[in-house]
């Protein structure tokens, strides 16, 4: 049996338009000599559909579209395509996440998901029934019968570190066991994040030695909203030895031949961690800006290392030419910062245009001084500073139709170091799920000669510095009053990142981390910030996922608590 895995792209909601990406894989796989063609978890839909899952219209549509594929299928060839199958007589939620097979002039559901992630961004209990039962398919290619082993996403993460998500549950691979089957297949969803494609790979792996049997693995790719899939799919053998590896961040179709199931050739490695990191970020951009219609986008070019990062991120996205940089100084912008914007924009080939702000704040300051008794001061005056400079940006965004790109970092938001209606404007929160220190390490690596491929398959000048020492270098400052250090209002990054990392993805409390050492009042000025700045954070721009808990659908604190 030749297996095609069709890591592909899908728009959300778009049945038809992913039809077609189904059709277009299948006709591609046929010219390579394929007999089964995987797609993703919910391939038809796109993943995460959400609440369009609750409206009859498209579930009737998705009928439709079924009979289209299994009219147009290529002869001899068999699909497995990602479906929500009602669940008859049943209320509410009244759906399997499901895989139906699709063959010339037919299909027919084939595969129910057991396990349903209701955890960080996950909420599939609001829309699924989950399946009872073990799905083997039993399909003839190349002459023999075969019997498949068909799952889907989390029911392969049933391993015992893994547990506590499923304390009671079934082990969708241990059922699989008296089946005797040929192949395991588990097509997902799984959207990127640290390491995860080393644990896809591992729990691949030990399935297979399990059951005694290869297993493909096919993931979606592609950004939905916040979350970025990588693809990174895979082929492993029994022994748990990589046999195929599709791309990272990246449409592709890889051909398989399970018979027989052992390649002379290891699969290539897959790429470097901060080489992932970028090309998922890219990818987020890319997809944000075209599935949400916008050709063009902007950002505010200050000289500081987390517009410059943008910068570089949405040049690779959609092309230089589309990226625009907004230079606005105020009198406390330093020159060094213009002169580091300038260069910036020079390497990347943005164009970049400057509107002051000094008129504006003194005009702010005349208008509001009869009210305030003096002209503002202090914490309010650095905020109008910021706000003049969100009004202008997205006023150029509205005239334009651009999509604007927020610069804030994750170390940030966490704090409530960011101003609501100013900095924080924009569309889309590209670095939100990066600390400041991620940041400087993936900065350092770009401007190395380690990140030169990479730069040049990403249409990025592949030589010399990219974001340059003086950027990289600098000490951190929203340059709002003179001589202004970020280190004035916050702890050192260095100091502070492990500490919210803490709080954040390892939901560690005050108490744990001073008896792991850290400083009491330290700790309990960060929690508080983090507390306190939730208002704020409920008000962002959608922020890119590539942590293990990113703010936004996975972070669900209150805004008012004790």
């Amino acid at each position: 049996m030749r297996l095609a895995l069709a890591q592909f792209n899908p728009l959300v909601g778009d049945l038809e338009g992913n039809g077609q990406r189904i059709l277009a894989a299948a006709e591609r796989a046929r010219s390579g000599g394929a007999d089964l063609v995987l797609t993703p978890e919910l391939s038809l839909w796109g993943y995460p559909p959400r609440d369009l899952l609750l409206r009859p219209a498209l579930i009737q549509r998705q009928k439709q579209v079924l009979d289209t594929l299994a009219a147009a299928c290529p002869g001899g060839l068999a699909l497995l395509v990602g479906v929500a199958e009602p669940a008859m007589g049943r209320r509410q939620p009244g759906l399997y996440n499901a895989l139906a097979l699709v063959q010339r002039g037919g299909w027919r559901h084939v595969c129910r998901k057991r396990l349903l992630p209701t955890y960080d961004v996950f909420d599939e209990r609001r829309y699924f029934l989950p399946g009872d039962a073990p799905a083997v398919l039993e399909l003839q290619a190349g002459g023999r019968p075969w019997r498949l082993g068909l799952t889907i996403c989390e029911d392969l993460w049933v391993e015992e570190n893994l547990r506590s998500r499923w304390p009671d549950a079934v082990d969708p691979i241990a059922d699989l066991v008296p089946g005797r089957i040929d192949l395991l297949l588990n097509l997902s969803a799984s959207p990127f994040g640290p390491g995860k494609g080393e644990v896809r790979q591992a729990l691949a792996a030990r399935a297979a030695a399990r059951l005694g049997v290869p297993v493909a693995y096919l993931n979606q790719v592609g950004g939905n909203d916040e979350l970025v899939f990588d693809g990174a799919s895979f082929v492993v053998a029994g022994s748990g030895r990589p046999l195929l590896r599709l791309a990272c961040a990246a449409e592709d179709l890889g051909l398989w031949d399970a018979t027989p199931p052992v390649a002379t050739t290891p699969a290539p490695p897959p790429p470097d961690s901060r080489e992932q990191l970028l090309r998922v970020l890219v990818l987020g951009v890319r997809d944000y800006a075209a599935k949400c219609g916008f050709q063009r986008a902007l950002l505010g070019l200050s000289g500081g290392i987390d517009s410059a990062l943008v910068a570089v991120i949405a040049a690779a996205a959609l092309g230089p030419e589309r990226v625009e940089g907004l230079r606005m100084p105020s009198p406390f912008s330093s020159a060094g910062s213009l002169d580091d914007a300038d260069a910036l924009a020079r390497r990347l080939g943005l164009r970049t245009a400057t509107l002051p702000i000094a008129p504006l704040m003194q005009a702010f300051a005349a208008g509001l001084a009869p009210e305030l008794g003096a002209p503002p001061r202090g914490v309010t005056e650095e905020n109008l500073q910021s706000r003049i400079r969100g009004t202008l940006l997205m006023a150029v965004a509205n005239e334009k139709g651009g999509l604007l790109l927020s610069t804030g970092n994750k170390s940030e938001l966490a704090v409530g170091y960011c101003t609501l209606y100013g900095d924080m404007n924009g569309g889309l929160a590209v670095i939100g799920d990066l600390y400041k220190t991620t940041i400087a390490g993936l900065c350092d690596w770009l401007d190395g000669p380690a990140s030169g491929p990479c730069r040049a398959a990403l249409g990025l000048p592949p030589d010399g510095e990219l974001i340059g020492a003086a950027i990289r270098t600098k000490p951190p400052s929203a340059e709002l009053r003179p001589d202004q250090r970020d280190s004035d209002s916050l702890p050192d990054y260095a100091v502070l990142d492990p500490l919210l990392k803490a709080c954040i993805e390892e939901m560690r409390t005050p108490e744990e981390l001073v008896a792991q050492g850290a400083d009491r009042e330290l700790v309990a000025r960060v929690a508080g910030l983090l507390r306190r700045a939730e208002f704020k954070r409920r008000q962002a721009a959608p922020v890119l996922k590539v942590s293990d808990r990113a703010f936004g659908s996975g972070w669900r604190m209150p805004i008012a608590s004790a």
